[in-house]
């Protein structure tokens, strides 16, 4: 299989690694850095099976339009871009691609936020359990909080039915008159030095506390899961997640 990787920072060269393990037969034919962007062409997208997006905001939904343009299906693994989704679904049944999106490919946490689902279920009619989550990501990590802690929080919240809406908890002490609003699912979103991604939800009452934590060691799970989509979705037409390659309710 012929692979185009558009980005070529950590996430981009520990895709590469993985691909290069997993078949000796699989090719790398074109490397996407912000260095060479002119190579990004349809021609040179044309020569790949699949292509794994992986790169910034403001250019992912740029890049997908050009997978789309060349006929080769598009994993995307950059987030903060998916209230554009709606549009770009438009863009993908009118060209007739393939587009594979995930706020995060491992599948730790996609069983993450399958346990979380249910256990919210479990939890919306034990209304002396106060919700919050937290989230750390490594300093260069861009957007806060991250895509992983919004799918996190979305998928609790389709249980949760007292929380309604996700909150950016404020780093700074709350004062002694500040009052949390009971609709609010709030996240902590922390930046440290060589972290992957640490995800946790927690429930706590008066006598007891319930936690759910998911802990990446390395980039290399996110990878795996990346390619493996790439491989699923190669020959289908449509837009697809994780929970439909491993079928999973979400």
């Amino acid at each position: 299989m012929k692979f185009a990787l558009i980005g070529y920072g950590k996430m981009g060269k520990t895709i590469e690694q993985v691909i290069l393990e997993q078949h000796k037969g699989d090719e790398i034919v074109l490397k996407i850095t912000d260095q060479n962007l002119a190579e990004l062409t349809t021609e040179n997208l044309k020569k790949a099976d699949v292509a794994i997006e992986f790169s910034t905001p403001h250019s992912a939904i740029q890049n997908i339009y050009k997978c789309f343009d060349a006929g080769i299906p598009v994993v995307v693994g950059t987030t903060a871009w998916l209230d554009k989704l709606p549009e770009v679904k438009a863009k993908c049944a009118e060209k007739k691609g393939g587009l594979f999106f995930s706020p995060n490919f491992s599948i730790g946490v996609n069983i993450f936020w399958a346990v979380n689902k249910k256990l919210a279920a479990i939890m919306n009619t034990q209304a002396q359990y106060e919700i919050c989550m937290e989230e750390i990501h490594h300093t260069e990590k861009l957007d806060v909080p991250s895509g992983t802690a919004i799918k996190t929080a979305e998928v609790v919240m389709t249980e949760l039915k007292q929380k309604t809406e996700w909150k950016l908890e404020n780093q700074e002490p709350r004062t002694k008159n500040q009052e949390l609003n009971p609709a609010q699912l709030l996240i902590v979103a922390k930046r440290e030095p060589n972290v992957p991604g640490t995800h946790t939800v927690r429930y706590e009452s008066s006598v007891d506390c319930i936690e759910i934590k998911h802990e990446a060691k390395n980039r290399k799970g996110f990878a795996e899961g990346a390619v493996l989509a790439a491989r699923w979705l190669v020959g289908k037409k449509g837009v697809f997640e994780m929970k439909d390659l491993l079928e999973i309710q979400l």
